[in-house]
C-alpha cells in the first residue's frame, strides 16, 4: 500500500484495499469529524494508528488518548455541545468504564453530533468477557448501526454522523472484532479540507444540561421521541438489505454473521430469503413485518445475547403474524463468533434438509494439528523478572491478585501470580476487600503504570484513606504495552509531543502512602528483599517494580540501526540440568532437548541478560558476537 497517511488526506475519489479501523479514519475526514477521543483497546487501536499517521499538519482534527474511556466520553461530549462535530471509540469493556457518562448522552442536546465507535468483542479474541453492549443501546435509547464489511464500516460512519448531528444525539457504530481487522476494497469519495470554527457554540439554553429531578422525566421524554423518528428512518433507510427469491423460509440477521450464513447457504438449492439488517436499534419495525408475513418459518441468527431474537419475537406477536420464529435453540449458539463453519452447524440444526449429507467437524484433535501454543511474555520482559523475584518473596499461603495488563499472563505457569481478576484498576480495591478478617495470609496485588492512571488511583486512595493491609505492585513498563506501545501520563508524552510527566512514586506520595519502594525488576534479588520487607509491614505499602518494556525498547533500537550484538549461551559443561532457567524463569529463548540439555534460540534471546542471575551454577553467559 502507499504512504497510508499521505493515502487517508487524498482530495479526490479513490478506491484501495484497508483494514474496517483505516477505513473509518477516511470516514471522519470526509464527514468533517473535528474532535476525535479514544482509550486504547483491541480491537480499535488500529484507528488511531491509522490516524496518526496522517501528518499532524494536514490531520483535519483534534486527536487524544485520554487516560481512560470515561473521560474520552466526557472530552467528546464535551466537544459536541460546543458545537463540534466528535467521536469517540473503544473497546466493549471500555464502555463498561464510560457508562456513567454514557447513559445521560441520549437525554441532552448534542449539537455538533457525537458518534460512539465501539469495539465489540464476540469470542473473547482480546476481553475478559463477551458482553453484548447492543443491551446498553437498549438502555440509553441510543441508535445502533452495524456494519458486516470495512465498506459499510466506511458508508455507516458517514451516515451516523449526519443522523447523529440531525438529530442532536449519540448513534453507536458497532464493530466487531473481524469487522475491525477484516480487509476490503473501499471506494471513498472527495474529500475537501477546511479550517474548523474555533467559535464557542455552547448555548445553555439548547439544554438543559443539567439533569435534576424537574428536568430527568421531560428530557427522557425527548429521548424517546428521538428514538422513534430514527426508527422511522430505519424503515426508510437504514442500510436493510433483502435477498432472495421467494422461499418460504427466511432468515433475518446482521453484521458479520450475515456474511456467515451467505458463505453457509452457497450452493443450496431454493436457500432460504435473507433479511440484512444495518440498524439493529431501533428495530425496521414495516419491513420486519413485511418480511415475517412473507415467510412461514424464520431463523434469527446473531452472535451472543438473543436481543434481536426477543424484539423480533415481540413484534410478531404484536402484529398477529402467523410465522414461527426461530432463535437460540442451546447455550452454544449463545457463545462466540458467528464464523462460516458455526453459522452451518447453527442453520444444520435448524432445517437439516437443507443440507443433505452434511457432516459436522469433529469436535476431537483433527490430525496433524499442532500444540497449542501458551501466551508468553516477551524475551527481556521486566515482567518475568518481577513476577521470578517476587514468587521467592511469598509462601504458597498468599493472595495475589491481577489486574489488566501484560503482566495479566504471570498467572500461567511458572509464576502463578494473579488468582482473581475482575478488570482494570481493580486489583487494590479486590485486595483490600481480601484482607478483611484475614490475619493469616498476607494480599499482595499487581497492577500497570497505564492502568494505574486508567482506574488504579481511586483504590489506592481507598486502601490509604481506610487503612487496609496489602502490598500493591506497580509494574512500570513505561507505555500502555498490551495494546500497541501508546503513551500515558507518566511517559512525558503525548500524540500532540512532549507532556508534562506525572511520576508514580510521588504522586503515591502525595495521596498518602507512606511505605514505597522502588526497584528495578532486573535487579531480581534486591525486588525479593523489597517485597518481603514490604509484606512484613501493616497497612498499605506499594512496591514499584520497574523496567522498561523491551520489545519496545529492542524496536526502536532496531529503528535506529542498532542490533545489541550480545546473545544468551549455556556452557553444557557447567550447566547441570537443573533448568531453572525453564521452569522458573520461563524464558521463550530457552529449549530443553530429550537429553535435558538447554540451548538458546537466537532468533528470539535479545542479550538483555536478565536470565544470568537464575542460574544456581552460573551456567549462562552473554555472548558478545554478531546475531548469527
Amino acid at each position: 500500500m502507499k504512504d497510508l497517511g499521505q493515502l487517508l488526506i487524498r482530495e479526490e475519489p479513490f478506491a484501495e484495499i484497508v483494514m474496517g479501523n483505516t477505513a473509518l479514519v477516511r470516514g471522519m475526514m470526509e464527514a468533517s469529524i473535528e474532535v476525535v477521543t479514544s482509550y486504547p483497546g483491541s480491537p480499535t487501536p488500529e484507528i488511531a494508528g491509522a490516524l496518526l499517521k496522517i501528518p499532524s499538519d494536514k490531520r483535519p482534527f483534534y486527536f487524544e488518548f485520554s487516560v481512560n474511556e470515561k473521560v474520552a466520553t466526557e472530552v467528546a461530549f464535551g466537544a459536541s455541545v460546543n458545537g463540534h462535530p466528535s467521536c469517540v471509540f473503544f473497546k466493549s469493556v471500555g464502555l463498561n468504564v464510560a457508562a456513567d457518562t454514557f447513559v445521560q448522552l441520549s437525554l441532552l442536546e448534542l449539537t455538533g453530533g457525537m458518534v460512539i465507535i465501539l469495539g465489540d468483542d464476540p469470542g473473547a479474541n482480546s476481553s475478559q468477557n463477551e458482553q453484548d453492549n447492543r443491551h446498553y443501546a437498549h438502555m440509553t435509547y441510543t441508535p445502533v448501526l452495524e456494519p458486516a464489511t470495512p465498506a459499510q464500516a466506511y458508508n455507516m460512519f458517514r451516515e451516523a454522523v449526519s443522523l447523529s448531528r440531525n438529530m442532536r444525539m449519540p448513534v453507536i457504530l458497532r464493530m466487531t472484532t473481524h469487522v475491525c481487522h477484516a480487509k476490503e476494497k473501499v471506494s471513498f469519495h472527495a474529500y475537501r479540507p477546511r479550517d474548523i470554527d474555533t467559535t464557542s457554540r455552547f448555548d445553555p439554553a439548547a439544554g438543559p444540561y443539567i439533569p435534576l429531578t424537574s428536568s430527568v422525566f421531560p428530557l427522557k421524554r425527548k429521548a424517546l421521541e428521538k428514538l422513534a423518528e430514527v426508527a422511522r428512518y430505519a424503515d426508510s433507510d437504514g442500510f436493510t438489505e433483502q435477498i432472495g427469491n421467494g422461499s418460504e423460509l427466511g432468515i433475518i440477521t446482521a453484521g458479520l454473521p450475515s456474511l456467515s450464513a451467505r458463505d453457509a447457504l452457497e450452493g443450496v438449492e431454493n436457500p432460504p430469503d435473507l433479511l440484512v439488517l444495518g440498524m439493529v436499534h431501533p428495530l425496521p419495525r414495516k419491513t420486519l413485518v413485511r418480511f415475517l408475513e412473507s415467510h412461514r418459518e424464520v431463523k434469527v441468527i446473531e452472535e451472543l445475547d438473543p436481543v434481536l431474537e426477543k424484539e423480533i419475537k415481540v413484534l410478531a406477536y404484536e402484529e398477529g403474524i402467523d410465522v414461527r420464529i426461530r432463535g437460540k435453540e442451546n447455550t452454544d449458539q449463545w457463545i462466540g463468533e458467528y464464523t462460516p463453519d458455526k453459522t452451518m452447524k447453527v442453520l444444520t440444526a435448524t432445517w437439516p434438509h437443507l443440507f443433505p449429507g452434511y457432516k459436522a467437524p469433529s469436535s476431537g484433535e483433527p490430525a496433524g494439528s499442532v500444540p497449542n501454543r501458551p501466551a508468553q511474555l516477551c524475551p527481556g520482559c521486566g515482567h518475568r523478572s518481577a513476577f521470578y523475584a517476587v514468587k521467592k518473596a511469598l509462601t504458597k499461603e498468599d493472595i495475589t491478585v491481577a489486574d489488566i495488563g501484560c503482566h495479566s499472563l504471570g498467572f500461567l505457569p511458572p509464576y502463578e501470580m494473579g488468582q482473581v481478576l475482575l478488570c482494570m484498576g481493580h486489583s487494590s480495591g479486590t485486595g483490600s476487600g481480601l484482607s478483611l478478617f484475614n490475619s493469616s495470609r498476607k494480599v499482595i496485588a499487581f497492577l500497570g503504570d497505564s492502568t494505574f492512571f486508567h482506574a488504579g488511583i481511586p483504590g489506592i486512595v481507598n486502601a490509604v484513606y481506610n487503612n487496609h493491609d496489602l502490598t500493591l505492585i506497580i509494574m512500570e513498563n513505561g507505555t500502555t504495552a498490551m495494546t500497541g506501545h501508546q503513551d500515558h501520563p507518566g511517559t512525558g508524552k503525548s500524540v500532540h509531543g512532549v507532556s508534562e510527566a506525572i511520576a508514580i512514586k510521588p504522586l503515591l506520595a502525595a495521596l498518602g502512602v507512606k511505605s514505597i519502594r522502588d526497584v528495578d525488576t532486573y535487579q531480581q534479588a534486591k525486588l525479593t528483599e523489597a517485597v518481603k520487607e514490604a509484606v512484613k509491614e501493616p497497612g498499605f505499602s506499594v512496591v514499584i517494580a520497574r523496567h522498561p518494556c523491551m520489545l519496545k525498547f529492542t524496536r526502536e533500537r532496531r529503528k535506529k540501526g542498532i542490533d545489541p550484538g550480545a546473545r544468551a549461551g549455556i556452557d553444557n559443561e557447567t550447566c547441570e540440568k537443573i533448568h531453572e532457567c525453564v521452569s522458573q524463569f520461563g524464558c521463550p529463548s530457552f529449549r530443553v532437548h530429550l537429553d535435558g540439555s538447554v540451548d538458546v534460540n537466537e532468533d528470539l534471546c535479545i542479550g538483555d541478560g536478565s536470565c544470568l542471575q537464575t542460574c544456581p551454577v552460573n551456567a549462562i553467559h552473554l555472548d558478545k558476537g554478531e546475531k548469527k
